[in-house]
């Protein structure tokens, strides 16, 4: 037996691999953190660095070691978890740095307590770096339970919690820029910073893809940052930039060997999930096994759930929430590329999304929009990037939910390009002869007559009224469809004479073919009223808007939208023939149920505090008309642009009661821009162009006499 002695030595003791990062930036927090975590505890002390494959948890140790190395008298020890076997490590570690030769005859263990007996006075800081079984390559090895020793893993797996860990995230983008800006001559990130911040972006901030990038550029003298991103959008992670290791740097693997090491770690089911998820946009993934009826196949989605998340190739965000890094998405797609059933997984995950987006309504509420707002990157997605695995069947479906979601919230902008593109690819997958394209024109026809783009909605409707007929003969409800869209554009642009006959065959054509108790035939007997209302034919059109309410409130209940259409319409009647009294309670119900269902950003409440604050001015309470007037004024312009024919009557609306009020100087200038907005959207000859000619008529009378 060696004979007992205490060891003191001048220089600490340490074996740290080099670091040739060329500036250590952003996790000035973490190295803190750290510290406080190993220094936190009373008896031994052991600390993880856990996170994804790339993301520095090897890095940080070696800079904490190095930060620290004076606290650490007895010595820092590190120890590769997947080199030769740790024991022997340490023992070289304590021969070597303590000039100690440990009899041979001795078995390991005893060996292994020997050196922890008499190791090296003072705090001693051990590392296992790369652990992937702590049961086998740490526990059997650690030191005594004394506080002066202290263990530090870096792993990729997570533990529970009842090992300390330090979480390791990517870095912030400031810090990624730094990070590349150590690395490239900062005049040439200067010249196309834009560019820099996307090509962080586009690698997730993850250290050692931006490490790989910025050696490569350095490289690389001649090439622009927006050409390498260019190359790296359609090359990913096969870019020669990422896909080796450096040779300059510590680190020996490309990103996607980095993530391999981690894939292989998967057991089969995990690994397809994996690929599954990658299908999903860059955003936050609804996922839930809950549905799952089958409690055993339930229990492999969860254990493969926990797999990933283990090995932090997903992350966690809420109950039923989760996310994928950019670079693991790129990844899991590689990888399902590579397999043989990638065609049979993409086409049943747009298929999935398919059912998602036929619950998106046409009119959607608050509550739809809120419930399909986290589905909505995803069916961009399909739209987007795999419309091939579309059906012929659902071909035209996501692009039409897209456009109904974005069109129900007054949302046009966003809503158009959906629906164009909605025409466009079912003109190419399914030829100009087919009932999809119908549908597609309509949905693109009602959305320019929305923006008060008639012009383009009527070749578009009767486009699609011609092809229904065509393809489905003449009794068909979608015809009626098609005869009631082309007869509602004839009555806003004030073609009442050729909008009735087609209303009464859209009507008379639903009540044969649905019967009597349907909600297009409400919707029918609503729009013929309104056709009645215009040319003054009250009697007429109150009979119908009261059969319509009635139909509606009996086939949807009373909290619908369509109900507060019905409500508004009915009480805008009344006002008309003066009946300001039965008008107002209606216009009140209505824009109640409006913001209760629709929230307070959405056209049609500002269509409902118009038409209240109309119902004041005409009963002479301009105090209560004014703010309404105001807020929907403001409203349709932020949701409708400048531009909009409603913005032009909300104009027309406030310099009326300007006028009223004899604040003359306010109302001109807001009759002269709801004629101008009139005469270049409706044209100089629509109903609502001469109201308001004739009001700015009477208005300069009025002023000037």
């Amino acid at each position: 037996m060696p004979e007992r002695e205490s060891i003191l030595s001048t220089e600490i003791p340490q074996n740290l691999p080099l670091s040739v990062v060329a500036e250590f930036v952003g996790r000035e927090k973490e190295l803190q953190n750290l510290h406080q975590l190993l220094q936190d505890k009373k008896q031994l002390a052991i600390t993880a660095i856990v996170g994804m494959g790339g993301v520095g948890k090897t890095e940080l140790a070696i800079q904490y070691a190095k930060k620290h190395l004076q606290n650490y008298q007895g010595g820092v020890c590190w120890l590769s978890a997947q080199g030769i076997d740790v024991i022997i490590q340490i023992l070289r570690f304590f021969e070597l740095k303590f000039n100690r030769i440990l009899p041979d005859d001795w078995e390991l263990a005893d060996k292994l307590k020997y050196c922890w007996e008499y190791w090296q006075q003072g705090e001693v800081l051990l590392v296992f770096d790369d652990i992937n079984d702590y049961k086998k390559q740490v526990q059997p090895y650690l030191p005594p339970e004394s506080p002066r020793f202290k263990v530090l893993l870096t792993t990729r797996q997570g533990f529970d919690r009842t090992l300390p860990q330090l979480r390791l995230d990517v870095l912030k983008s400031l810090a990624a820029m730094k990070l590349l800006k150590s690395l490239v001559d900062r005049e040439r990130l200067k010249s196309e910073p834009w560019v820099a911040r996307k090509i962080c972006k586009f690698l997730g901030y993850l250290p050692l893809a931006l490490e790989l990038v910025g050696r490569y550029l350095d490289t690389m003298p001649d090439l622009s940052l927006e050409k390498l991103l260019k190359q790296l959008e359609k090359k990913r992670l096969e870019h020669e930039a990422i896909a080796k290791a450096n040779p300059l740097m510590r680190y020996e693997y490309g990103v996607a060997e980095a993530f391999a090491l981690s894939w292989e770690q998967l057991d089969e089911k995990a690994q397809s999930l994996g690929c599954w998820l990658s299908l999903y946009a860059l955003a936050d993934i609804p996922f839930s096994v809950e549905t799952i009826e089958d409690d055993d196949e339930q229990e492999l989605w969860e254990k493969a759930i926990a797999e990933l998340r283990k090995l932090h190739l997903i992350q966690w965000q809420a109950k039923g929430i989760y996310r994928l890094h950019p670079l693991i998405r790129l990844f899991f797609q590689m990888k399902l590329d590579e397999s043989s059933n990638a065609v049979e997984v993409k086409t049943a995950f747009v298929a999935q999304m398919v059912e998602v987006a036929k619950r998106i309504p046409q009119q959607p509420n608050r509550e739809d929009i809120f419930n399909f707002t986290p589905h909505i990157p995803h069916l961009t997605e399909v739209a987007t990037h795999l419309s091939q695995y579309l059906s012929d069947e659902d071909l035209i479906r996501p692009f039409t939910g897209l456009g109904w979601f974005y069109q129900g919230q007054g949302l046009y902008q966003q809503a158009e390009p959906w629906l164009r593109q909605c025409v466009k690819i079912a003109e190419n997958r399914l030829g100009s002869e087919h009932p999809d394209i119908a549908t597609s024109l309509n949905n693109l026809a009602a959305l320019h007559k929305s923006t008060g783009r008639y012009s383009e909605a009527k070749p578009l409707y009767q486009q699609a009224l011609e092809l229904t007929k065509r393809l489905l003969g003449n009794n068909h409800p979608i015809v009626a469809t098609s005869l009631n869209n082309v007869a509602e554009l004839y009555r806003y642009t004030g073609r009442y004479s050729e909008a009735e006959p087609l209303f009464q065959q859209a009507l008379e054509l639903r009540q044969r073919l649905l019967g009597d108790k349907h909600p297009d035939v409400a919707n029918s007997l609503n729009n013929l009223a309104l056709l009645y209302g215009s040319t003054r034919r009250y009697s007429e059109a109150e009979l119908l808007f009261q059969q319509a309410l009635e139909l509606k409130k009996h086939l949807l209940g009373d909290n619908h939208p369509d109900i507060a259409i019905n409500l508004n319409n009915l009480a805008a009647l009344y006002k008309s023939t003066g009946r300001y009294s039965e008008a107002e309670p209606l216009f009140q119900q209505a824009l109640k149920l409006r913001q209760r269902l629709l929230g307070d950003n959405h056209p049609d409440i500002a269509n409902s505090l118009n038409n209240l604050a109309s119902l004041y001015c005409s009963t002479g309470r301009f105090n209560k008309g004014e703010p309404l007037y105001q807020q929907a004024l403001e409203l349709y312009k932020r949701l409708l642009g400048d531009n909009h024919p409603d913005v032009g009557t909300s104009l027309n609306n406030l310099a009326g009661l300007y006028c009223s009020t004899k604040r003359f100087s306010e109302g001109e200038p807001l009759f002269k821009q709801a004629l101008a907005i009139c005469e270049r959207t409706l044209g100089v000859g629509h109903p609502d162009t001469i109201m308001v000619r004739g009001n700015y008529a009477r208005f300069l009378r009025e002023a000037y006499r």
